[in-house]
């Protein structure tokens, strides 16, 4: 497994990460731990949880992921391991906290301690805020709209120090941002730099065949910041596995089971990219899934591809995949496609 230390930090990360946010909801806590035994086997030493999850989020199991892989943490070797996790950003999720959401630096400290009391840890590697305070389209939205703007709330500039008290404690090394935007990281450097503290180090944010918004402004933004992109839902929420060609409703799949979720990825075009991509695939004799992997692992802004999983199967395929090399002429392929469908899931 290849690993590299992430700019700006002494984090040495493996390519791949594993994510978690099926663990609690559609995985049990020894198949959570099946996974990371064998994860960790394969050379995996980086882990990303949330606060939130399991997702789709709920008040009975939220919180659930975290103790789940506490459970396994507190048998391992602790400094051998990379654990990455989120605090909620503000509304949606009314049970965390009685709502307090607000991203204060007392709302901070409270889910840095309550996040280390379940992963039965005494420091996080990497402490992320999972969407922004601000108004901003996310989560599959693309039009900013001043009509949703709100008066209040803290700045970045407290969020920052709230992220400077847990380094300064000890109780953090890092922080990064999620579902951020190119003027949110710069932000978030400006106030750091103000204030003398250290910055953000990671962004992590969606990134797949379908999904490319960081190509852009965000990519410039990484390279001058010197900063990682972590890259969540590389297979775009299992479609880029294929399991959905040709309108298929695979049983126990995320889409069947939650029809609510992942409306970035049903948009009108998505079903034509995925054909096009799947076809590709076949024409380079190899799988889908080894496409989609295989081009996010080519991002020279990659730290990491977060992978989940809900079966063993999936898990083995997908952490191959994702250290698959794509030649220049499927690349250069996959260009042409992307010429026709730019950002079919943006």
């Amino acid at each position: 497994m290849q690993t590299l230390t992430l700019p700006g930090t002494d984090l040495d990360v493996s390519k791949v990460c594993l994510g978690t946010m099926t663990w609690g909801q559609q995985n049990t806590e020894a198949e959570a731990h099946e996974q990371l035994d064998y994860a960790v086997a394969q050379g995996i030493n980086f882990i990303d949880t949330a606060e939130m999850y399991p997702v789709p989020p709920n008040a009975q199991t939220q919180g659930r992921t975290e103790t789940y892989l506490g459970t396994w943490l507190a048998k391992q070797r602790r400094d051998s391991l990379i654990i990455a996790t989120k605090v909620a950003g503000p509304g949606r999720r009314d049970w965390i906290r009685g709502g307090r959401t607000d991203l204060t630096k007392d709302v901070i400290a409270e889910a840095v301690d309550t996040s280390l009391a379940r992963l039965q840890t005494d420091y996080i590697d990497l402490y992320q805020i999972h969407w922004p305070q601000r108004n901003v389209p996310n989560f599959g939205a693309t039009a900013f709209d001043p009509s949703k703007e709100k008066s209040g709330g803290p700045s970045i500039h407290e969020q920052v120090e709230g992220m400077a008290a847990m380094i300064r404690a000890g109780k953090i090394r890092h922080y990064g941002l999620s579902n951020e935007s190119a003027w949110g990281v710069c932000e978030f450097w400006r106030a750091a730099h103000e204030l003398d503290v250290p910055g953000p180090v990671t962004l992590q944010n969606s990134y797949s065949l379908l999904s490319r918004n960081v190509d852009n402004d965000l990519a410039e933004t990484l390279f001058r910041q010197k900063m990682s992109l972590l890259a969540y839902s590389p297979l775009a929420a299992g479609i880029l596995s294929g399991k959905y060609l040709g309108g298929a409703q695979p049983e126990n799949a995320r889409f069947t089971l939650f029809d609510s979720l992942g409306v970035r990825f049903r948009k009108p075009l998505v079903p034509e990219a995925v054909e096009a991509y799947a076809a590709l695939a076949k024409r380079r004799d190899i799988t889908l899934v080894q496409l989609a992997l295989g081009y996010v692992a080519s991002r020279w802004f990659l730290g990491s591809s977060i992978i989940g999983a809900t079966s063993m199967a999936q898990l083995k395929e997908d952490i191959a995949a994702a250290q698959f090399d794509l030649d220049a002429g499927t690349l250069a392929e996959i260009d042409r496609i992307q010429l026709r469908y730019p950002n079919p899931a943006a």
